[in-house]
């Protein structure tokens, strides 16, 4: 995504939603765009799940520093379980790098050329590995590929930025949500919404 299509998905949703114009405002401009270190970015997912936003960081910093920030699948495999839980992986997150690791060696998935398949595709592969759910391929989709039609449809933070600032009186579910899109025409650009609504949190 680049900044062209940014203010394309800014200028549309403004139009088409009040809600989302007024967090617009008020907000940031956002600053999508992509990553390069596919594998690198899976890895920070993967260790980051279920953490708060400081110790994912603190424990993502840590891999990288005993990988002297080049971590690649061959020596993550060789790595000791237990040097790795001393960095602070938990034993299932060590089980999930490895195995995402081990299937990227033996070609049962490939990073090579993921940017031209299409979103399905991707989430369609890359939640073979263990530990990598819809969840995270929808992050890596909007965070890394700077895809740009992307609705996490489960995202807690999602869910509370839409019944917060849509004055819902519950946290929403997967149907309300996709209603919710449809109706402020959110299409072609959901990850930038999703984008200001989580902004929105922090305002």
């Amino acid at each position: 995504m680049n900044s062209f299509e940014i203010r394309n998905g800014i200028r549309h949703l403004s139009k088409k939603d009040a809600v989302l114009q007024s967090i617009i405002k008020n907000a940031p401009v956002c600053n999508l765009k992509e990553g390069r270190n596919y594998f690198k970015a899976l890895l920070r997912a993967i260790i980051g799940q279920q953490l708060s936003l400081s110790a994912a960081a603190s424990i993502n910093s840590r891999f990288l520093d005993f990988f002297e920030n080049k971590p690649v699948p061959e020596k993550i495999l060789k790595t000791d379980d237990f040097l790795l839980r001393k960095i602070g992986l938990s034993n299932s997150k060590t089980k999930y790098i490895k195995d995402f690791s081990s299937r990227l060696i033996n070609k049962e998935i490939s990073l090579r050329g993921i940017s031209k398949k299409s979103d399905e595709k991707i989430i369609e592969e890359l939640v073979q590995v263990k530990g990598i759910g819809i969840w995270t391929v929808q992050m890596f989709l909007i965070f890394t590929l700077g895809r740009q039609n992307v609705l996490p449809l489960g995202d807690l933070g999602l869910k509370r930025a839409i019944m917060q600032n849509y004055k819902l009186t519950e946290l929403p579910g997967e149907v309300e949500i996709k209603k919710l899109a449809v109706e402020n025409n959110w299409e072609p650009y959901c990850s930038i919404a999703s984008w200001y609504l989580w902004k929105s949190l922090e305002l």
